[in-house]
């Protein structure tokens, strides 16, 4: 790390509105800590951003210093991109409006913002965007990366929901981005990751929800996983849009509609999303429940805002994780016996195998009409390996790595950037595919020297 001298220091405090955190400071270590505690690593300073001069004179600082940039919103990101070590992170921890304008049915979201800070303004009056299941997630990373949730398969991607974007470039420019203006930037941003410069501002297309829904769990036995999901399979197939059912194969967690036999069990759980008349989804739902005999169910009108926290408990921060995921077109029976079997053999309570069913809408785009390509994607498996100590790392990360490898010859060979490990540069390809070959001409022309890398890079074409 090239030293950086206490007066540039200084300077670089009297030039901000926010602040500015190092080692020895307060609040450092505080400011550091991300979801994940597999990622620990010690940035040199922390630029906390009060607005976007802020986030102007960070990235002049950190280029005209040869310091390596990383860029926080919600630090929820499996592969620790919100950070660096010996660099310099922008930490948008103090920018988390959210503007609702009722006339253009429009979202004016900062890229410190949360799902739940999203949801609460939104929700307020019956207005959403399809963003995606944990309320603690930031908006500002998952929009980057593509975004999909329970809304997808009715309205679309995150990012075909996205309508603008104010972006700092590498070079310190203030840019808007959208089908006018930068168009090219505006075509990366939408699954580009954090490539191309920093989001100060991202504008959203609200749709009309709830703000009550029909939504809710059914859960099944590990002995009938198999049969299922072979009838989730067909099943999928006659859904209407207004309809998602996932998939997820864990220890049963102390939920209070299953029998206190039940919790720590093997078990499938389907969780259901109707984006619609209750009454109708609820008529939809009647095969579900008849897939096999179900130890409990819980589905119900509740609020959206309560139905997004539903799955906080089972993915708050402080525990060490390692995701492996894979997309598929379809999931046959050999990738289901893959999953149930891998699923009798989880190397802790905390892990699960999870399946996100998108489809419909997000499917009705063409694959080149922005950064995120892969539209043919309706499964996507994310390997969700979780637990408390050291000790336990080699044999979760040694599952979860066996279970990709068994599962990947049934795979459409594609990946959600969002869900790639910190290691897993070699598959930016995968998470692009043919889109590939553009972005790095666009990063190019927007970031020459590289300077937001630390992300799933996409290299410059040039090389630098």
């Amino acid at each position: 790390m090239p030293a950086i001298p206490n007066d540039r220091v200084d300077a670089l405090r009297q030039n901000l509105r926010g602040a500015v955190l190092t080692p020895t400071d307060a609040g450092y270590d505080a400011a550091r800590t991300i979801w994940n505690a597999m990622c620990d690593k010690r940035p040199a300073l922390m630029v906390q951003c009060a607005g976007v001069a802020d986030v102007v004179a960070a990235v002049n600082f950190a280029r005209d210093n040869g310091l390596q940039l990383a860029v926080r919103g919600g630090g929820h990101n499996i592969a620790g991109s919100a950070l660096c070590d010996d660099g310099l992170v922008i930490d948008f921890s103090r920018m988390r409006s959210v503007q609702i304008n009722l006339a253009t049915r429009r979202a004016y979201v900062e890229p410190g913002a949360t799902l739940g800070d999203f949801d609460h303004e939104a929700l307020a009056v019956g207005l959403a965007t399809p963003l995606g299941i944990n309320s603690t997630t930031g908006v500002a990373g998952l929009t980057l990366g593509g975004g999909f949730g329970w809304l997808s398969r009715k309205y679309g991607m995150t990012v075909d929901n996205l309508v603008s974007c104010d972006v700092v470039t590498a070079d310190g420019q203030r840019l808007l981005a959208n089908q006018k203006e930068h168009p090219d930037l505006f075509w990366a941003l939408r699954g580009g990751g954090g490539n191309f410069g920093v989001v100060t501002l991202f504008e959203f297309r609200l749709h009309t929800v709830g703000p009550d829904v029909l939504a809710g769990l059914i859960v099944f036995p590990a002995d009938e996983a198999k049969s299922v999901l072979r009838k989730y399979r067909a099943f999928v197939d006659t859904m209407p849009d207004e309809l998602s059912v996932w998939v997820v194969l864990r220890k049963a967690p102390p939920l209070p509609f299953l029998p206190s036999s039940v919790h720590g069990t093997d078990i499938l759980a389907l969780p259901v999303f109707y984006a619609g008349d209750p009454a109708q989804g609820q008529a939809l739902l009647a095969p579900v429940h008849a897939f096999g005999t179900p130890l409990g169910a819980h589905v119900g009108v509740m609020p959206y805002t309560a139905w997004q926290k539903m799955f906080d408990p089972l993915l708050g921060p402080g525990a060490r994780n390692y995701w492996k995921s894979h997309n598929f077109a379809t999931l046959p029976d050999e990738a289901i016996d893959a999953m149930v079997d891998y699923a009798a053999r989880l190397p802790s309570p905390l892990t699960d195998i999870f399946i996100g069913l998108i489809g419909g809408q997000a499917s009705r785009v063409a694959p080149d009409a922005m950064a995120y390509h892969h539209r043919d994607a309706r499964f996507v498996m994310n390997v969700h390996a979780r637990w408390e100590r050291p000790d336990e790392d080699q044999a979760c990360i040694a599952w979860a790595r066996d279970f990709f490898r068994v599962t990947e010859p049934f795979a459409s060979g594609s990946v959600y950037v969002n869900f790639l490990t910190e290691e897993e540069g070699g598959r930016i390809g995968a998470a692009y595919g043919p889109n590939y070959a553009r972005l790095a001409q666009i990063k190019q022309t927007y970031d020459p020297q590289n300077l937001f890398r630390a992300n799933q890079n996409i290299a410059p074409a040039s090389g630098s």
